[in-house]
């Protein structure tokens, strides 16, 4: 494995310098690393983000991802790095601060996947979010674009937006109303009120409030489930259905789950599955 900080897909060599990143036991744990400005989203974390998340792709040692946020800056992602928003500012028009050469994990799989954060929709793996503290902005729409989201209960969310004079960002519209309701995002839109990581549970946003401190573990822990107790081909398939029935309707989802039955009935995960289940033992997937 690379030295922390580097990547060993042997595609190239970046040094990670905004994000951190590790994989143990199948899990991929992806920190957003700027402590010192609360982990504030800038162009290089965009980058070295969607780096790693390819990264992981391809790495079929990796089952689950987690993304959180480096403790060390007591959140989890405040939004857009002030200096950038700045910046934009004296420019009059947006800059994201990418290159036009940016991974696309994800890309591919289907139309509606190809942008910034749904591009997760197409990914192999599930993606956890362990939401530790404060989420503004992009921030939060890092969390809500993860399949599950562990959040610390004091955290202070926002979508920010309407503070800052501009729209709804990154498909926060669209993805809201499907996890929250519509009179539920609207009052999240509309306002860019701060709401709290118990009451983005008890709305279902988030799968658990838990204590700041404990956030991490329980998301690795959860992650490390699916690892042992879920075929990675039964993972890539379900989390496949989940966000492409969105767009769908009820007999396209019978016809497809058929289909996928069919098909996922001649592979090896399947014969453990049944095996296991005959032995009375717990299945082994190969981690």
């Amino acid at each position: 494995m690379a030295r922390p900080g580097t990547t060993d897909s042997g595609t190239d060599d970046m040094v990670y310098k905004a994000i951190r990143y590790d994989v143990v036991d199948g899990v991929a744990t992806l920190l957003l690393s700027r402590p010192s400005r609360r982990n504030a989203w800038t162009g290089r974390m965009h980058t070295e983000y969607r780096h790693a998340l390819q990264r992981a792709e391809l790495d079929l040692t990796v089952r689950v991802v987690v993304v959180a946020g480096d403790p060390d800056g007591r959140a989890f992602c405040v939004g857009g790095d002030a200096d950038a928003l700045e910046g934009h500012a004296r420019r009059g028009a947006y800059d994201p601060g990418t290159a036009p050469d940016l991974a696309r994990p994800g890309y591919g799989i289907a139309p509606e996947f190809d942008a910034d954060f749904a591009f997760q929709f197409g990914l192999r793996c599930p993606v956890i979010a362990a939401v530790n503290g404060a989420a503004a902005g992009v921030g939060l729409a890092v969390a809500c674009f993860a399949d599950l989201c562990f959040v610390a209960d004091d955290a202070r969310l926002t979508t920010a937006h309407g503070r800052l004079g501009l729209p709804a960002e990154y498909g926060l519209s669209w993805l809201l109303p499907h996890r929250v309701g519509l009179t539920r995002a609207a009052d999240l839109l509309l306002t860019s009120r701060i709401f709290t990581g118990t009451e983005a549970a008890a709305w279902g946003l988030a799968l658990e409030a838990l204590p700041a401190s404990d956030v991490l573990d329980r998301a690795t822990a959860y992650a490390s489930s699916l690892v042992t107790d879920v075929a990675p081909s039964s993972l890539a398939a379900t989390r496949r259905q989940l966000y492409t029935d969105l767009h769908g309707d009820a007999a396209s989802s019978v016809n497809e789950a058929n289909r996928l039955l069919d098909q996922m009935m001649a592979t090896d995960d399947y014969v453990e599955g049944v095996t296991a289940l005959r032995e009375r033992r717990p299945p082994d997937f190969g981690h």
